[in-house]
């Protein structure tokens, strides 16, 4: 159930991100009528309330598409149907005629009946359909229905039923709710806090209409939006059911949702920081709080539980000491500017002196309740295979192992904007970026990278391993090209394809010698983390005490790198090891080292391979430790000697390793 209900707060995020611009649009629309109510304003307010009034078909849609198998868009579509035939089968005028009586007679909760509640169960139903039947198969008769074509009319069939349901059910509940409200309209500032916390909790169901019916408007005589706008009532007593609501929309909720990007995982920070910015830029501006509220409501609900109680002490409390304030719209920041030329608001301005405390109260709220209860908000669910399918790369259909990798470096670089100058050394891409900090670690260590060395703001190292040339080469088009990055649903998409090893022979051992006369320093020790950690494979490492370098092993040198500081060997059992010369020596242009070798020649151990100028390596501040890697290390189990003496020669046998 748990994670039932965090998918659906995932699935959610897409209808959700939507609402922010709409309701950006409104309050634009409303602040521009304050000055003038012309052609503009209703033109904005039209815009946006376009979306914000089709939040329950958006959430029909958006939950049948996140919570379906493979995100198709058969589902969506079933979705849609699925919100389509209650709404509209159960609409008052339809209802008037499957019960022949007039549209008057109608139960007047059936004017609530496309709500989020209706939108919510539609979409969840459409997916189930969907998982379940999407792969039948019916006789050849029928068989164009078959598949994916039979899931929205299966959605149809389903919702009909279900309407059929809602049509005796749908009634007495909304009457409870309204005879609810009324019960509390004699409670005062308690009966206001009993409304705020009921309104927050009915959000998800989205009844929270019918209680806002009897409190806002003039089912119980109350009226109180209607009266505020028209300064008529008591002052201090007339908004008492709005005010409270401007603390927290204004300044709890964005608390609230630094609170929840402060918990996040360092992986997810810049994902949950745009989704935390836009949803309280929404509630402060506006009042549209649906961006922050359904994005951990079901994900994490005792938050959201939480959260109706501290709504609940806000308009209690505000009503308890009359600081009264309304709103046409929503009680965002445009309406309480507007309501501050209100002759009937008393004292509105204190409400922001609420706010700033109301502020204190959701962030360490908020924040002791995730920390304490584990709570899984947005940022905080472990990254799984589903989000590795989802990463941001491009199309790489047609693509060898190494573009495929350089494509997801780049989308989780940031692209082009991002990424200044590519450049590599043996093992690693060495890039300056506009900003390190803008980048998803987590998605680059998915595409296959061993590593990575975050050197300042600007400057970031990637290990990759000995093929590093091809993905730089790959990704210096992606930059030259300045490529768009997309998105992939496909899982093959969401690792490099691998090759298998070619010529590993199963148990076959081969020696390793020392390279140089000199000192032997366990890899682990070395002063560069990307070999001590074993992020390329295991293997030894050497520090010399003259410049003689011979091979390591027996077999065929397969690269000599341009800058001439590294060599590659293969041996006759499939082995694949690299010596480097030197530590963070690319920068010396090959200037230290005379190479002996070229690449497919046989060598012996114990063959000069190189002489290096260990002087010039020093002075230009590089060590000179010489480091012997295998490569291919999941093919290979390792057997080291334990030497009796730290002096080492070129005859000195170090390790055997075996194939696996």
């Amino acid at each position: 159930m748990k994670n039932y209900l965090q998918r659906m707060g995932r699935s959610l995020q897409l209808p959700v991100a939507v609402l922010p611009a709409a309701s950006l649009l409104v309050g634009v629309g409303l602040w521009w009528a304050s000055v003038s109510n012309d052609f503009v304003a209703n033109f904005l307010q039209a815009g946006g309330n376009a979306v914000l009034g089709q939040l329950p078909l958006l959430f029909a849609v958006g939950l049948a598409l996140g919570m379906s198998k493979d995100k198709d868009g058969a589902a969506a579509l079933a979705g849609l149907v699925a919100f389509e035939i209650p709404v509209n089968v159960l609409k008052p005028e339809s209802v008037a005629t499957l019960l022949n009586v007039k549209v008057a007679n109608v139960d007047p909760s059936f004017t609530q009946i496309g709500n989020v509640f209706i939108g919510i169960l539609s979409g969840l139903i459409a997916a189930a359909l969907y998982n379940r039947f999407h792969k039948t198969k019916l006789p050849m008769a029928l068989s164009f229905f078959s598949g994916k074509r039979l899931v929205p009319i299966l959605a149809s069939l389903t919702m009909l039923l279900v309407s059929l349901l809602l049509l005796f059910v749908w009634p007495p509940v909304y009457t409870a709710l309204v005879a609810f409200g009324k019960s509390i309209v004699g409670l005062g500032a308690v009966g206001a806090g009993l409304y705020g916390f009921f309104n927050r909790l009915l959000i998800p169901t989205g009844l929270h209409q019918a209680l806002n019916s009897v409190f806002w408007f003039d089912v119980a005589g109350i009226n109180d939006i209607g009266k505020f706008l028209a300064h008529q009532g008591t002052k201090g007593i007339t908004g008492m059911y709005q005010a409270g609501f401007f603390p927290v929309m204004m300044f709890g909720l964005p608390a609230g949702a630094y609170a929840i990007y402060r918990n996040a995982l360092p992986e997810r920070k810049a994902e949950t920081a745009s989704l935390m910015l836009a949803g309280a830029f929404a509630a402060f501006f506006t009042g549209v709080t649906e961006p922050l509220e359904f994005s951990f409501m079901f994900v994490a609900w005792p938050l959201y539980l939480l959260h109706a109680v501290f709504m609940g002490l806000s308009l209690a409390f505000a009503a308890f000491m009359h600081w009264t304030a309304g709103f046409a719209f929503s009680a965002g920041l445009v309406d309480f500017i507007l309501s501050l030329k209100n002759p009937i608001a008393n004292h509105p301005l204190m409400l922001i002196v609420q706010g700033l405390v109301m502020a204190v109260i959701y962030y360490f709220g908020f924040d002791f309740a995730i920390k304490k209860f584990h709570l899984m908000t947005p940022g905080r669910e472990p990254v799984t295979a589903e989000d590795e399918a989802e990463d941001l790369a491009l199309d790489d259909s047609d693509d060898d192992k190494y573009t495929v990798q350089a494509k997801r470096i780049y989308a989780a670089l940031g692209g082009s904007d991002n990424l200044k100058v590519i450049d590599n050394c043996t093992t690693r891409l060495r890039l300056q970026l506009a900003d390190t900090t803008n980048i998803n670690e987590a998605a680059i260590k998915r595409s296959g990278a061993a590593g990575i060395n975050r050197i300042d703001d600007t400057n970031l190292q990637i290990i990759i391993g000995t093929e590093v040339q091809f993905v730089a080469d790959a990704l210096t088009k992606l930059k030259a090209n300045n490529a768009p990055i997309t998105v992939t649903n496909t899982t093959a998409a969401a690792e490099p394809a691998s090759e298998p090893t070619s010529g590993l022979a199963s148990g076959v051992s081969a020696d390793f010698f020392s390279v140089a006369n000199g000192t032997y320093v366990d890899i682990e020790n070395v002063a560069d983390p990307t070999f001590a950690q074993k992020m390329l494979g295991d293997g030894f490492a050497i520090e010399p005490s003259d410049g003689t370098i011979t091979a390591p092993v027996d077999g065929t040198v397969t690269t000599v790198f341009p800058t001439k500081h590294a060599i590659g060997f293969k041996t006759a059992s499939g082995l694949e090891v690299l010596l480097h010369m030197g530590i963070d020596t690319v920068a010396l242009n090959g200037e230290p080292f005379d190479v002996k070798v070229s690449a497919d020649q046989s060598v012996k151990h114990g063959d000069v391979v190189a002489t290096v100028d260990l002087n010039a390596i020093k002075a230009a501040g590089k060590a000179t430790t010489m480091m012997v890697i295998i490569t291919n290390m999941d093919a290979v189990g390792l057997l080291k000697f334990k030497l009796s003496s730290d002096a080492m020669t070129t005859s000195t046998k170090i390790l055997t390793a075996t194939t696996k």
